[in-house]
């Protein structure tokens, strides 16, 4: 069995043994022959797919009823894991989605590292620095760097630990923002768990 998770930057593959990636600009999906289970956050590849007889979008699985309507289906394949947590997809943006007893409570979407890097260079090349994500949380900064990954990063930590919920991270940055949460589990296949039981299959 192939699963894939697209998301804005790469098809993210799963083939129960091991995972890879390949860049959306330029993989053709067209050259797997194999039988693919897929979910997509860009339509305009969801277009594409549809005319492939071995690509099949697993969003048809889910009820949305218990999300809402513009949610992604990658965080909602998330969700479909975990009974209790919050789950920190640390990606192109960061999305946070809190889950009480198999409930979806509500959840929200921060930039993402490099956006965020962007967005500070975008005002001002004096502030064009690569995120620490080590930093100390506990002290103020007293210098530019630091102030800019505090900005970053202490909103975003503290709003994750309020919910008092153990804490799931996934995500090409998962990793990196661990070092703040360091009692947090990283899992980088926990959208595949989701997609796994929407499929009836034992979750890997």
């Amino acid at each position: 069995m192939l699963l894939c998770d697209i998301g804005n930057t790469s098809y993210h593959f799963y083939d129960l043994h091991s995972d890879y990636k390949e860049s959306v600009e330029h993989f053709d999906p067209s050259s797997v022959k194999e039988d693919v289970h897929y979910i997509c956050v860009q339509p305009a590849i969801k277009r594409e797919l549809e005319k492939l007889p071995n690509w099949h979008n697993l969003e048809e699985r889910i009820d949305r009823s218990d999300y809402y309507d513009t949610m992604g289906i990658d965080r909602i394949m998330a969700c479909e894991t975990i009974e209790n947590g919050v789950i920190v997809d640390a990606g192109s943006a960061i999305t946070v989605d809190v889950v009480r007893d198999g409930v979806f409570q509500g959840g929200f979407i921060y930039p993402g590292f490099k956006a965020f890097q962007k967005a500070y260079a975008s005002i001002s090349n004096a502030l064009a620095y690569e995120l620490d994500t080590d930093i100390d949380l506990a002290h103020l900064p007293k210098n530019t760097p630091d102030a800019l990954a505090y900005g970053f990063l202490s909103g975003l930590v503290k709003e994750i630990c309020s919910y008092d919920l153990d804490i799931f991270l996934t995500g090409g940055d998962a990793v990196s923002l661990q070092k703040q949460l360091p009692k947090a589990k990283v899992d980088r296949l926990l959208v595949f768990r989701g997609m796994l039981k929407s499929l009836g299959q034992d979750v890997c």
